[in-house]
């Protein structure tokens, strides 16, 4: 095997300037915000410091794939591979994407290191003139040379002394500003097993990086090459995997634009919506005050009518009951303290004052009611644009003021529906414009009072009720209707109900409908009536001249007149004709 010396990952340099790789180029830890100090790479790529992660609550985890899992990172490759089994096993959350980390068995330090953030923090205390670097061997002093040959950082003191040493004479010694240029400066990469050796060769059959002290000894019969001759096979294949995975970071970033674009138009048009709710809830809220205001002063010159009417009719009373007290006082103090004489002569202007006092007609009533009403649903019309609701009412109903309408009141057919209006009034007699009434409707047969039929009552919401039922025998039947349980004018009354016209099933009987002079109410033999009494009827079965009139369909012995006994009638009835024509030709001659 030969071995030829090429960047072990050289094929980074091929990717666009500003993508990282993992966390490369990142010197501070996510946890403790200072350089990294053993960096380790956790599976989703994010790196933080070994004592960091160490101090992370772990958690227990049920790993169904054994030793073989490869969430364990690079830290599982110096481990035995063992049979998959069900085992109990310790996780712990990545502190920046809270991604699962089920550790290895090693734990923590079985996890990847993270060479290249180690180079990174090397890098970066070069720029900061050495400071926080420390020395490879005395791990005391401060950095002052780094060896190119070993790839170790010396203080002074263990610089001298690598240069006395037989083995390390010839050794280059570089001083750390001569390193700021440099674009890597990290240590060798020592193998785990065989500390004194460098990992310069990779096993194909393990897929992982040995030294030579682990060729001879557990990879003896594995195929294994130097790191620079195997690095184009695997850097392929990583960038293959780059190559596919590129476009979904253009799709991602593509849609987070989208996202954003689209969160900004968001913003912009809920702005937009909520200057117009405001806006129209600023003009809502000012028409409803405006509404407000002019129900409170309607409900104000309520108060004062009433007010002034109660005032007006307790005057009319208290003057009228002060004459009732002066005519009642001066006729008692006449009868009692007067003279017979006294008494006649007063008595023509005391009589007439009482008899005028007992005809004066007064209420013993209040003239006004206190029945004033907020109805909150009931619309109110449009203020500033905007529609309202809410109506001051005082008008009351009154029963005896309601009137009921329509042309089914007294008269109705058997299972036909029949329907009337109910129009509520105030004792004005003016329409209450509203609904809500307490109405009562009951429909009861005179014969059967026990079995009222079944009504429906319909509320328009303007002060009319449309009230309908469907009897179902004819007959005499009482109708009742109430408002606030009290009769409404012409309650209760009667309607009587009619038999339902059976409509004929054929054609109608010509002879009956010749002999009844041509009379639509005629009625067939059969019981059936003639059709034509409505406008449909007469469509279906127009009225005919008599020559028109088509021939006998009923069948004998449904209730029709026979054939036989119309032609017997026919015959008696031409041969009486012309036997009284016979006899009054021989009277006259």
């Amino acid at each position: 095997m030969s071995e030829n010396r090429k960047p072990l990952l050289g094929f980074v340099s091929k990717l666009p300037s500003g993508t990282a790789l993992g966390n490369s180029g990142k010197t501070h830890c996510p946890l403790c915000m200072g350089l990294f100090k053993a960096p380790r790479l956790l599976p989703c790529l994010h790196t933080v410091c070994t004592t960091c992660l160490e101090q992370l609550e772990p958690f227990s985890v049920v790993d169904i794939r054994g030793g073989d899992s490869d969430t364990s990172s690079e830290g599982s490759i110096f481990q035995e591979l063992k049979p998959p089994s069900l085992q109990p096993q310790i996780g712990i959350l990545c502190p920046v994407c809270d991604a699962q980390v089920d550790l290895p068995m090693g734990g923590v330090k079985a996890l990847t290191i993270d060479h290249l953030a180690m180079n990174d923090v090397m890098l970066e205390s070069l720029r900061g003139e050495g400071q926080g670097l420390v020395c490879d061997l005395c791990n005391d002093r401060e950095v002052e040379k780094r060896c190119q040959t070993c790839k170790a950082n010396l203080c002074h003191f263990c610089c001298q002394a690598h240069r006395r040493q037989k083995k390390t004479t010839y050794h280059t010694m570089v001083d750390l500003k001569d390193l700021k240029g440099y674009s890597r400066i990290g240590k060798p990469i020592l193998c785990p097993e065989h500390p004194a050796e460098e990992l310069r060769l990779f096993c194909e059959l393990c897929d992982r990086p040995v030294c030579r002290d682990c060729v001879v000894g557990n990879h003896r019969e594995h195929p294994c090459d130097f790191t620079s001759n195997v690095i184009h096979k695997h850097g392929d294949s990583v960038r293959e995997l780059l190559r596919g995975t590129q476009p979904h970071v253009e799709a991602l970033g593509e849609a987070l634009v989208q996202i954003e674009e689209m969160n900004s138009t968001l913003q912009a048009r809920v702005e937009a919506v909520a200057a117009e709710v405001r806006i129209f809830s600023e003009g809502y809220v000012k028409a409803i005050e405006e509404h407000r205001d002019r129900l409170l002063k309607q409900l104000e010159d309520v108060r004062v009518q009433k007010e002034n009417s109660l005032q007006l009719q307790k005057a009319q009373l208290e003057q009228l009951l002060a004459d009732m007290r002066t005519g009642v006082e001066f006729t008692e103090h006449l009868l009692t303290s007067g003279s017979d004489l006294e008494i006649l002569i007063t008595k023509g202007v005391v009589v007439e004052r009482l008899r005028k006092l007992n005809k004066v007609e007064y209420s013993a009533r209040p003239g006004v009611n206190d029945k004033i009403c907020f109805s909150p649903q009931q619309r109110a019309g449009r203020c500033r644009g905007y529609e309202v609701y809410g109506t001051i009412n005082t008008k009351e109903v009154d029963p005896a003021k309601c009137v009921l309408q329509g042309e089914d009141l007294h008269r109705a057919r058997e299972k036909q529906t029949a329907s009337f209006t109910l129009l509520c009034k105030d004792a004005a007699g003016e329409s209450m414009g509203r609904g809500g009434e307490n109405v009562h409707v009951a429909v009861v047969p005179k014969d059967k009072k026990d079995s009222p039929v079944r009504t429906l009552v319909q509320d328009n919401k303007d002060g009319t009720y449309c009230v309908s039922y469907t009897p179902k025998e004819p007959g005499v039947y009482t109708v009742l209707v109430c408002v606030k349980e009290q009769h409404v004018q012409g309650s209760p009354f009667t309607v009587t109900v009619r038999k339902r016209h059976r409509p004929h099933p054929g054609v109608f009987h010509c002879c009956t409908f010749c002999s009844s002079g041509g009379q639509k109410t005629a009625r067939c033999a059969c019981g059936g009536t003639m059709p034509g009494e409505d406008d449909l009827s007469r469509k279906a079965f127009p009225r005919r001249p008599v020559s028109q009139h088509p021939p006998h369909r009923h069948q004998p012995g449904v209730g029709c007149l026979d054939t036989g006994v119309l032609a017997g009638s026919i015959i008696r009835a031409y041969k009486s004709t012309t036997a009284r024509k016979a006899s009054l030709s021989a009277s006259l001659f």
